[in-house]
């Protein structure tokens, strides 16, 4: 009874078989896409156990499927509230990421995406841009996050439509031919000379499940690159780029400068934020502001860039009026 693959409690053993832009995904991650508000735990439980079979057998989590194979899932519990959370108490945040659409075709869609929402659901937040973007195009059969930003990053990201797609730009992120370029509102006087930083980084998750990075020698290897895009009387606007992908690795990396970004709640500095407060702002001044890529179906080379919330905006004419009669 196909019926019941809407409910939400999938009663019935399912049969699914495997189309080819499913193609080579691991198992683990197909059925964690498939079955969402299901925990990680679970989903390895039931690999583990074979109630997950692939053409009548047992596979490990890390087995690649194939086009035209038939995979056994079985009847799974999720909770109703993470059910349908997303899409109905959120209609005006849904709505609102429609106009946020800087660019779509049959490929990709890329967005700008404002400060404060998360990418994904989940770290306690029923919600996130990928959820909302599920809602806005049902019709769309594959839509994943090709990377990702922090919460209170705004700006440029990018969303395949095709695995095809997903495959070729995670490919072309390894090989560190994406460019993208941040802008950054930072304490004090950058130093021009400052135009690389090597700091290697360790994650930690605390025990309430918040990650706090740092500079340390055990860490993985970090390199952004710095231009300063405008001088203000005690701030710096800089042009931020890295070269690797770690996690808050600009935040991390200014901090380690003595150049903390504006507003930002685990590495920054209060006095600076108390100086800006005044000038209406109240959000981490961290915006992808550009990114550059080969399009995965064209081979053209595409250069997208996301303009600053208003906001922000706002906040940098009011430096300029400050600094110019100062």
């Amino acid at each position: 009874m196909s019926h019941s693959e809407n409910n939400v409690i999938n009663a019935n053993v399912r049969f699914v078989t495997i189309e080819s832009d499913e193609d080579q995904q691991r198992i683990d991650n197909y059925l964690l896409a498939k079955l969402k508000g299901v925990p990680k735990s679970l989903i390895y439980r039931i690999i583990r156990k074979g109630e997950v079979r692939v053409n009548k057998g047992r596979v490990k989590p890390e087995y690649k499927l194939q086009a035209g194979d038939i995979v056994r899932i079985p009847p799974v519990r999720v909770s109703e509230k993470t059910d349908t959370v997303p899409v109905s108490t959120k209609l005006n945040k849904v709505s609102e990421l429609e106009q946020q659409i800087l660019f779509e075709d049959d490929q990709l869609l890329i967005i700008n995406k404002p400060s404060g929402i998360a990418v994904h659901g989940g770290s306690g937040l029923s919600f996130g841009v990928i959820e909302a973007l599920r809602a806005l195009r049902p019709q769309a059969k594959f839509l994943e996050l090709v990377h990702r930003l922090d919460r209170d990053t705004s700006g440029i990201l990018l969303v395949a439509k095709k695995r095809s797609a997903l495959r070729n730009l995670h490919e072309q992120l390894r090989e560190k031919t994406i460019q993208k370029d941040y802008l950054a509102l930072v304490r004090g006087e950058w130093q021009s000379h400052c135009k690389v930083i090597k700091a290697p980084l360790l994650k930690n998750e605390l025990s309430s499940g918040e990650r706090i990075v740092k500079v340390s020698d055990q860490g993985k290897p970090s390199e952004t690159r710095f231009s300063v895009e405008e001088r203000f009387s005690f701030a710096t606007l800089v042009k931020a780029s890295p070269v690797t992908g770690r996690t808050h690795q600009i935040r991390v990396h200014t901090q380690y400068a003595g150049h903390p970004i504006a507003f930002d709640s685990k590495y920054g500095n209060k006095e600076f934020d108390q100086q800006l407060a005044s000038f209406g702002l109240q959000r981490l001044f961290l915006h992808a502001a550009s990114i550059r890529f080969v399009h995965p179906k064209s081979g053209e080379e595409m250069v997208v860039q996301a303009p600053l919330d208003k906001a922000c905006k706002q906040l940098l004419v009011q430096l300029r009026n400050l600094t110019k009669y100062q």
